[in-house]
C-alpha cells in the first residue's frame, strides 16, 4: 500500500496546518535514531466532563493545570529535551490551534520551533494520520513516537528503552515497540452485568503510550479507513501483519481520564523523570481578599462573578465593578505575597476603565502559574441584601471555572445578609470576601 506524499489531510475529517516543519534544519548530532515525536491532544475528556465534579466546566484536559503547568506542556517538555527528537508534532483540536501555539511559545520559548501544530480530526485515527501526514511532507526518515496527551508524566527512561529496543532490530523483523503493564486485578469478560467469561491475567497486558515505530512502516497504514475504531497503532500494525514488540511500562505513565486522576498524577508529578522522587514537599498558603462596589444612579445590570445579573441599579467602579472577581484576584495576589489588585490594575490608569474584571483574574492565576504555585481552591462569599445571589451561583462557579482552569468542585460561591445593618443592609452596595489556597513544590533540605 502506497502513501501519497502529495496528500495534504488524511480525508475531510481533519487537516493539518504545516507551518514550515523543516527537517533538515534539525539534523540529528550523531548516530543516534532520529525521532519524530507526534502528540495526540484532539480529545475533548467526555468521560470527565460527564463527571459531576465538573459539570459546567468544559476546559479540555489537555489545557487544564497539572502541578505547575497545563497538561499538553509536560507532554512537550519531555520530548522537548530528550536528545534524539529533533521534531514535535501537536495534534489539537479544531479551533484549538492557537490556544496550542500560544502555550507552546510561552512554554518552551526558543525550542518551540521545533513544534508543529496540526489539526485534528473526529477519531484518534485521523487525528494520529494529520500528524503522519505533516511528517510525510518533510521527507522524514526514522522513528516517529505517537503519545496521548493524557499521558503526562513520561519518563525519560521509557523513551531510551523504546528507542534502544527498536534500533537493535532490523526494520523487516520488527515495526515498532510500545510500552506495557501487567494487569495486577482479575479479569472478567461481563455482559449485561453478567460475567460470561474469566480471563487469564497473565495472557494479557495495558498498553501505554508512547508508541514507537519506524515510520515507514506505520505511516501507509493510516490511509485504511477500516482502521476508524482502532484505540491504538500498535493494533493498527498487527493488523497489517507486523510485528510489535514490548517494554515494561511505568505506574506513572497512567491515563488522565477520570477527575479524580488529577489528584493522583498531581502526586506522582513531584517524580523527576527517571522516575525518582525528586524530595519535594507541598507548602500550601492561604490568602485572603475583601472588595466593596456601592451602587450609583446608573441603571443595572450589574456584572458578578463574570456574569450578568439583573439589578435596578448599576455599580460605581473604575472597571466594570465586578467585586466577587476582585476579592478573588486579591485572594490570589495575598497567597502569592505579590501586592493587591490596586498594584498590578491601579484605578488611575484609564487602561482599565470599564475593564473586563475575566482578564484581572486570568492574570492572577497566571502570577501563581508563573511562580510555580497550583491553585487547590477558591472559597467567595457575596454580602449583600439585593440582588439574590442563589439563582446564579451554579453560573458563577461556571464562569469562574472557565476563568481559571480549576474543575468546578474546586470553586465555592456561597452569598449571606448583613440582617438590615451596616451599608449593604441598607442596599448601598455589595461586598465580598474570598479565600485562595495555593501549593508550591518546595525542595527538602538534605
Amino acid at each position: 500500500m502506497s502513501f501519497d506524499k502529495s496528500e495534504k489531510g488524511m480525508d475531510k475529517q481533519g487537516s493539518f496546518d504545516d507551518k514550515s516543519l523543516v527537517m533538515s534544519e534539525y539534523a540529528h548530532k550523531s548516530n543516534s535514531p532520529v525521532v519524530a515525536a507526534i502528540i495526540v491532544a484532539a480529545g475533548t475528556g467526555q468521560r470527565m466532563a460527564n463527571n459531576k465534579a465538573t459539570h459546567g466546566n468544559h476546559i479540555p484536559k489537555q489545557f487544564r493545570q497539572l502541578g505547575d503547568k497545563p497538561v499538553i506542556c509536560w507532554s512537550l517538555d519531555a520530548f522537548a529535551k530528550h536528545p534524539n527528537v529533533n521534531a514535535i508534532i501537536l495534534v489539537v483540536g479544531k479551533g484549538q490551534e492557537d490556544q496550542a501555539q500560544a502555550i507552546t511559545n510561552q512554554h518552551l520559548g526558543s525550542d518551540a520551533k521545533i513544534v508543529t501544530i496540526v489539526t485534528g480530526g473526529a477519531s484518534r485515527m485521523h487525528s494520529v494520520g494529520n500528524g503522519l501526514a505533516a511528517l510525510l511532507a518533510t521527507d522524514f526518515e526514522g522513528f516517529v513516537a505517537i503519545h496521548d496527551a493524557a499521558r503526562p508524566l513520561l519518563q525519560q527512561k521509557i523513551l531510551n528503552a523504546l528507542i534502544d529496543q527498536l534500533a537493535m532490530t532490523p526494520a523487516h523483523q520488527l515495526a515498532g515497540v510500545i510500552p506495557v503493564l501487567p494487569i495486577s486485578d482479575s479479569m472478567k469478560q461481563v455482559k449485561d452485568d453478567l460475567i460470561t467469561n474469566v480471563i487469564d491475567r497473565d495472557k494479557v497486558s495495558a498498553a501505554q503510550t508512547p508508541q514507537l515505530f519506524h515510520f515507514q512502516a506505520i505511516a501507509p497504514l493510516y490511509v485504511n479507513p477500516a482502521h476508524e475504531t482502532a484505540t491504538d497503532d500498535a493494533s493498527i500494525a498487527m493488523a497489517a501483519g507486523l510485528n510489535v514488540a514490548t517494554i515494561s511500562g511505568a505506574r506513572s505513565l497512567m491515563k488522565l481520564t477520570y477527575e479524580e486522576d488529577f489528584t493522583i498524577l498531581e502526586s506522582l508529578s513531584r517524580l523527576d523523570g527517571n522516575g525518582q522522587n525528586t524530595g519535594s514537599m507541598m507548602d500550601i498558603r492561604l490568602g485572603n481578599g475583601f472588595d466593596v462596589h456601592r451602587f450609583g444612579d446608573m441603571p443595572g445590570p450589574i456584572t458578578l462573578c463574570g456574569i450578568s445579573v439583573e439589578s435596578e441599579y448599576g455599580l460605581t467602579a473604575h472597571s466594570d465593578g465586578d467585586v466577587g472577581l476582585h476579592a478573588l484576584c486579591d485572594a490570589l495576589f495575598g497567597a502569592l505575597a505579590d501586592g493587591d489588585i490596586g498594584s498590578h490594575f491601579p484605578p488611575s490608569d484609564d487602561k482599565w476603565k470599564d475593564a473586563d474584571s475575566a482578564t484581572f483574574l486570568s492574570y492572577a492565576v497566571d502570577r501563581c502559574h508563573k511562580a510555580g504555585a497550583s491553585i487547590m481552591h477558591l472559597d467567595l462569599t457575596l454580602i449583600c441584601e439585593y440582588p439574590k445571589i442563589t439563582p446564579h451561583r451554579d453560573a458563577m462557579r461556571v464562569r469562574i471555572a472557565e476563568i481559571t482552569g480549576l474543575e468546578i468542585g474546586r470553586i465555592a460561591v456561597k452569598a449571606t445578609t448583613s440582617e438590615g445593618l451596616g451599608f449593604t443592609g441598607r442596599r448601598e452596595g455589595i461586598a465580598a470576601q474570598a479565600t485562595a489556597s495555593i501549593c508550591y513544590n518546595v525542595a527538602v533540605s538534605s
